[in-house]
């Protein structure tokens, strides 16, 4: 059976697989087809919990005495939102001006068929590796992250499974290849407030309590002042409101009630915990106030409900991996990177607690977008630096 060495046709075949979150519809199949010749031992867990859809997983670990290098990923993709609006079928996977199509094709079944093709041109040049190499694939990045990447680590480490260093194969180029590895990510809290009032009459608003006039007032107060000037790694904290709503359709009527969710990406200056604290003080001494509220004495009356789990701040010191991996970029594309922690969460944030983690994969600028699409070139260079990496991991 031939080697999996061309990284466009795994990457067609991964694509044609609809793995819209949380389907596999065939793609962890395809990748242990992959794998198999290649003489990985594939697992394929399934992982469920009350209130969330069943994940299928995959786990693969080609063994061998020496330092284990573990490449992470997701076989799960966003939907595609308007399929007309598409210049290609989403799941053909056109190659068209230099450039393959389809969803996926950037984040991350592109880094994904990269790394499947450098582990078999490795071995077709080396022979089996002096260690372990192993994927830890997920079809449940994409979705609420409850029954993959967490649950496939505890389950692996409970196996007995160690990783020395893990390379996640995310889109993290802002440019081009060699821009940019990301090697730690900030934290996110997200949250949803609720303000009580007492509907009525807009003319006579002696008779009922405007609660929006009591939620301008707490939004003030999560968003001023700033939280903090930013850290050595990292960008200063931002809250950002993602949603007002009163559910209001008259324009004469003060509502019952309004709401509004906001999300906060922090840095390394803060915890989860003393985040949600900071939070609760600004809340709590704002409702106090009477700006938009005269003659008033009582306070706002609020609820405030911490969505999801927060995701963890991180960054990563593991000096030897980093260098590795900037070698192994430079040593391909003439490019050093820029050592980076900007961006959203990725799965990276379970990861870091069994062992030191960067991400690194192609240029992201049409990830999640209609028509998303990878440069052919960009493959095979990636390809090569993935190559090139495995070569110094095992030297």
């Amino acid at each position: 059976m031939s080697l999996p060495v061309d990284p466009a046709a795994n990457l067609a075949t991964l694509i044609r697989c609809p793995s819209v979150t949380p389907a596999e519809a065939g793609a962890l199949s395809a990748l242990e087809a992959m794998l198999d010749p290649l003489g990985f031992a594939v697992e394929r867990p399934v992982f469920s919990e009350a209130g969330t859809p069943d994940v299928e997983n995959l786990y693969a670990r080609l063994a061998g005495a020496g330092p284990h290098l573990c490449f992470a990923g997701h076989t799960d993709v966003v939907p595609v939102g308007d399929e007309a609006a598409w210049t290609h079928s989403p799941f053909a996977a056109t190659v068209a001006n230099g450039a393959m199509f389809g969803r996926g094709a950037v984040d991350m079944k592109g880094g994904i068929a990269c790394f499947v093709a450098a582990v078999a041109r490795h071995i077709g040049e080396h022979g089996a590796p002096a260690g372990s190499i192993s994927l830890l694939i997920t079809g449940d990045e994409e979705g609420p992250a409850v029954n993959g990447t967490k649950r496939l680590l505890e389950w692996a480490a409970a196996k007995g499974e160690r990783w020395d260093a893990a390379v996640v194969g995310e889109p993290t180029n802002p440019e081009r290849l060699g821009d940019m590895i990301k090697i730690g990510r900030r934290g996110s809290l997200s949250g949803t407030l609720r303000v009580a009032g007492r509907q009525g009459h807009a003319a006579y608003p002696h008779l009922a309590d405007n609660p929006v006039r009591g939620l301008t007032m707490l939004i003030d107060a999560l968003m001023h002042p700033a939280y903090d000037e930013g850290t050595e790694n990292f960008q200063p904290t931002n809250l950002e409101v993602t949603s007002v709503d009163v559910g209001n359709p008259a324009v004469n009527v003060i509502p019952a009630s309004a709401t509004a969710s906001f999300n906060v990406r922090f840095n390394d200056r803060w915890t989860a915990e003393s985040l949600q604290a900071e939070i609760h003080g600004r809340l709590d001494r704002a409702a106090r106030l009477e700006r938009l509220r005269p003659g008033r004495e009582e306070p706002v009356s609020f609820e405030l409900d911490w969505r999801d789990r927060p995701s963890p701040v991180f960054v990563t010191h593991d000096d030897k991996l980093i260098a590795l991996v900037s070698t192994a970029i430079s040593d391909v594309t003439g490019r050093r990177p820029e050592l980076s922690t900007t961006g959203g969460t990725s799965d990276a944030r379970f990861i870091k607690d069994y062992c030191p983690v960067v991400e690194f994969g192609l240029v992201g600028q049409t990830m999640h977008m209609v028509d998303e699409h990878v440069a052919l070139a960009d493959l095979e260079t990636l390809t090569q630096i993935y190559q090139r990496l495995l070569a110094l991991w095992f030297e």
